[in-house]
């Protein structure tokens, strides 16, 4: 897992600037609230108190969860883990879930010229039965995996590419966003149809009485088909009698 590391320095002007770059490191991990926190609340520059009065470490942290400073991680593999609720969800969209917990687990393999990143998504939420209309809680899990790619002209490669798991980014970029993908991932975790498995159909979570409707339904449904049929065999039968007379 990455973990932030802080160390003392007699501070001048390059080294707050140096204090400064290391900060947007941080704040793309996971960590980083906490982290800030120690660091603004513990420190001093040139006799400078911290935080300085218009700074909001928490704000700044929270915009930019989701963004990796990958241009300062070596070559080889980087854990970060996330935690996203009903509150990550809202601000994209409006799923047909909620009390979501989803537990994200990313590895990034950094290698020179492109990076794989391995979404591990688990958790659970609640739902409604798409069968009987009875909430539902249900467990989430599912593996992804992107292949990012550093060019030169990100916005025309990612235009012509047709494979979804590929994604460029430019060369001259440091950081990379990956709530996004984040979203799209936990949504595409849950099945297509959210139904009470076979096993618990009839049992108490259902709604027996929606069930029952649905199965009037597929009969009257299977007897209104079984009646056209026969008025096409016999609109059949009188078209050839007609025409054998002829």
């Amino acid at each position: 897992m990455e973990t932030a590391k802080t160390t003392s320095t007699n501070v001048n002007n390059r080294g707050f600037l140096n204090f400064i770059s290391s900060l947007k490191v941080i704040k793309a991990m996971p960590t980083a609230p906490g982290v800030i926190k120690s660091i603004f609340f513990n420190r001093k520059i040139d006799g400078i108190p911290l935080p300085l009065p218009s700074f909001k470490p928490y704000v700044m942290a929270g915009k930019r969860a989701f963004e990796i400073a990958f241009v300062g991680l070596k070559p080889g593999i980087h854990e970060f883990d996330y935690e996203v609720d009903d509150k990550f969800f809202a601000e994209r969209g409006n799923p047909d879930f909620s009390h979501c917990q989803a537990n994200i687990k990313l590895l990034l393999d950094k290698k020179s010229g492109f990076m794989l990143l391995k979404f591990e998504i688990g958790g659970k939420a609640d739902i409604t039965c798409d069968r009987c209309g009875n909430p539902l809680k249900m467990d989430i899990w599912d593996e992804f995996n992107m292949l990012v790619k550093l060019v030169e002209n990100p916005d025309e490669m990612n235009e012509q590419e047709e494979d979804p798991d590929v994604f460029y980014i430019s060369r001259n970029e440091s950081h990379i966003d990956v709530g996004n993908w984040i979203y799209e991932f936990v949504l595409l975790s849950f099945p297509l149809q959210k139904m009470c498995s076979e096993e618990e159909m009839g049992g108490p979570q259902c709604n027996t009485e929606v069930l029952e409707k649905l199965k009037a339904m597929e009969v009257k449904q299977l007897e209104t088909n079984a009646n056209q049929l026969w008025k096409g065999l016999d609109q059949f039968k009188k078209t050839k009698k007609e025409r054998s007379k002829k």
